[in-house]
């Protein structure tokens, strides 16, 4: 199992672990976070844009850029940075063991 630390929108840092295949937010939901649904809840398909996180530079290197859906509601969200991602569009594996994931501002 790879793990990540989660930095919370109270601060705290959460370090957690997760199956590799899963979608990032699942493995977010997975340990108790409930912060990355936002005010609504997709269900993973690319449509609201409330499970926005920001990736530590590293790690969103060592993943598969965003596609086009993604991009576009990416830029609906306010506090939009270079490494922003849906959480619901990341799978994760290996690539993001030790990642520090930043849950992005309530919407």
């Amino acid at each position: 199992m790879s793990k990540l630390f989660v930095t919370l929108r109270s601060g705290e840092v959460r370090e957690i672990y997760g199956t590799a295949g899963e979608s990032l937010k699942q493995v977010i939901l997975d340990a108790g976070i409930e912060e990355v649904h936002g005010l609504t809840n997709c269900g993973g398909c690319c449509s609201c844009g409330t499970c926005h996180v920001v990736l530590d530079d590293a790690s969103a290197s060592r993943i598969p850029q965003p596609g086009e859906c993604e991009l576009d509601l990416l830029e609906i969200v306010q506090d939009r940075r270079p490494t922003s991602r849906l959480a619901c569009q990341v799978r994760f594996g290996d690539e993001l063991n030790g990642a520090r994931v930043i849950i992005g501002p309530e919407r």
